[in-house]
């Protein structure tokens, strides 16, 4: 692990070492002010002891990492993203769009040997931070790429049986993703049965219109689902053609989920299949425009 400048947080809530990547000579009071007053350009990490988290500013927490179960699904709606499962139970590809800490890709890794990984993360200061978040190193099933997530999907072969989008900026989520020509592309990489899922966060006209842009490519096959504890919502986009859902099955397949994988799968399926019986995907469509 390359080094790091470390400085006490100088945040009031955020205790514990903030780690940066910074030449040993850095001045430690004007990255103090500079952290206080969010003109830090870069990433950075805090460290209390327990966990170490990603931030952009202190406002916009992206990843938690638990130092005691490194490769673990700290944050609820990285949790629900894996909801995918439930559908596609046995990827062989999967893409992921923004790689924060890296916890999904960390997760999919150890837990699902058979599936090859390719992670996008357009800004080279999040990547430094992988062995900071103990991401492996690439090999034959893991890969990172420096680079734009519109960009790698329009140039990757097609069969993603699942795309990941979870790519944020300061302001939120991320505006070369939030238009209809990224969604097409999606649409035309996924295999047959293939799902889109994106964790919606940030300040809600960011992704405003985004719900319906999914909803028209993917044909009305969209379920939203809240996620109270982090003010997000995951949507998840099916790409089967007439998606018909067999509820009573998944809620007797999500405990088998739930054993094998520690996640709560059946609070899940509840959820998805509310959604989807009320429409909220539909609601929260008309209500984003």
């Amino acid at each position: 692990m390359s080094k790091l400048y470390e400085l006490p947080s100088p945040f009031e809530v955020e205790t514990g070492m903030v780690l940066l990547h910074e030449p040993p000579w850095a001045r430690a009071g004007e990255l103090r002010a500079q952290l206080l007053d969010e003109s830090y350009p870069k990433p950075f990490v805090i460290d209390d002891g327990k966990s170490r988290f990603l931030y952009f500013n202190v406002r916009l927490m992206q990843s938690e990492m638990s130092l005691k179960a490194p490769n673990d699904l700290a944050i609820r709606y990285t949790q629900k993203m894996m909801a995918f499962l439930l559908f596609q139970p046995r990827p062989k590809r999967i893409a992921l769009i923004g790689l924060g800490g890296g916890s999904l890709v960390k997760f999919c890794y150890h837990r699902m040997p058979g599936t090859h990984m390719t992670a996008v993360e357009l800004d080279p200061e999040v990547i430094a931070f992988r062995d900071t978040f103990l991401v492996p190193p690439d090999n034959e099933r893991l890969q990172i790429i420096n680079g734009d997530g519109a960009e790698f999907l329009e140039t990757t072969d097609k069969g993603l049986d699942v795309l990941l989008v979870d790519a944020f900026d300061k302001t939120g989520f991320a505006p070369s993703l939030a238009n209809r020509e990224f969604f097409d592309n999606a649409y035309a990489k996924l295999a047959g049965n293939g799902v889109l899922v994106i964790n919606l966060a940030g300040e809600k006209e960011s992704y405003a219109g985004l719900i319906g842009e999914v909803m028209h490519v993917f044909d009305d096959q969209v379920i939203v689902i809240s996620v109270p504890d982090d003010g997000n919502h995951v949507l998840y986009a099916f790409k089967e053609s007439y998606f018909e859902p067999r509820w009573r099955w998944l809620h007797n397949y999500a405990k088998e989920l739930r054993a094998k994988f520690s996640l709560d799968f059946p609070a899940f399926v509840q959820k998805m299949e509310r959604s989807s019986k009320l429409g909220l995907a539909r609601r929260e469509a008309i209500r984003r425009r």
